[in-house]
């Protein structure tokens, strides 16, 4: 009911805007922070999808002759030290950056929601089992966590969605928990028992689609994080293997011998992640402004 109140009155606020622009213009004056990331998340997508038309070279291919060779009109970031145009590999380096972000974000909110509800919803022994296990899981950071199951699996795309979304499941699963649990004592949870539905019905039908407001937010502030995490793992040699371009692999190799010779190779892929992550963490905050009237200023 609180989400709802407030859309109403953001509607009734911004009642002289009509249509989606008159909206999108009232959201951007009022969250201008939330705008700004909206803006950069949706530049990094529309450059992912459109990566092979925004580019003029394959990021895999070599070229000894274009060896460290400067920002010019023909490589606009320059090359790395096998001649691979870096404006190509950060393109198509949002691909992965992005499918690892949003793969293992959504697998990690997919296994917190069932968790979380399950738990919060029929309590018990259940619950204090699978709290236990939640304690041991937040015990470690995510990275070292997720530094654990990238080792264990070995590097690859689909290995190291499933390294970052295991650390990612005790935060969502804690979420859904907490508000599970006040809203199963909601009158229409036990008007939908009077009437004789399944508990399980009850949960999925009843409860779960009135977690999803602070599951979206907590969602964006954890895709940041995954981001991050990637660009981590594969700085260290445990995530994306090549010859797929990874905006960490990019550092790693280049970070320590490079970055005083060619310091182009270190400072795009860092701009790179660093405007990935900060994109998302302002949007994360916009919506949980949006979707949270207690939070507004």
């Amino acid at each position: 009911m609180a989400v709802l109140d407030h859309r109403a009155e953001l509607n009734r606020a911004g009642a002289n805007a009509t249509g989606f622009f008159g909206t999108a213009r009232f959201l951007m004056r009022r969250y201008p922070l939330g705008a700004v990331g909206a803006v950069i998340v949706v530049l990094f997508v529309l450059t992912a999808l459109f990566a092979p038309w925004l580019t003029a070279y394959d990021p895999t291919s070599t070229n000894p002759r274009a060896s460290l060779a400067r920002p010019t009109a023909d490589h606009i970031l320059g090359a790395d030290f096998m001649g691979r145009d870096m404006w190509s590999r950060v393109a198509y380096g949002a691909r992965i950056s992005l499918a690892v972000g949003v793969g293992s974000t959504f697998l990690g909110c997919l296994i917190g929601v069932a968790v979380g509800l399950t738990s919060g919803y029929f309590g018990g022994w259940y619950d204090l089992l699978i709290q236990r296990l939640i304690d041991i899981m937040q015990a470690l950071p995510l990275l070292v966590m997720a530094l654990v199951m990238a080792a264990s699996l070995g590097p690859s795309l689909q290995n190291t969605i499933i390294a970052i979304a295991i650390p990612l499941v005790p935060n969502v699963a804690r979420v859904i928990r907490s508000n599970t649990l006040s809203l199963r004592e909601m009158p229409y949870v036990e008007a939908a028992r009077a009437v004789g539905m399944s508990e399980l019905g009850i949960a999925v039908r009843h409860v779960l689609p009135n977690t999803l407001a602070p599951l979206i937010v907590l969602a964006t502030a954890q895709l940041g994080a995954a981001i991050l995490t990637e660009a981590a793992l594969s700085f260290l040699g445990l995530g994306i293997p090549e010859p797929h371009p990874s905006w960490g692999r990019m550092l790693s190799e280049s970070a320590a011998e490079y970055v005083r010779t060619a310091p182009w190779l270190v400072i795009f892929p860092g701009i790179a992640i660093s405007l990935a992550v900060f994109g998302t963490n302002l949007l994360g905050d916009a919506l949980r402004d949006y979707l949270d009237p207690r939070q507004r200023t």
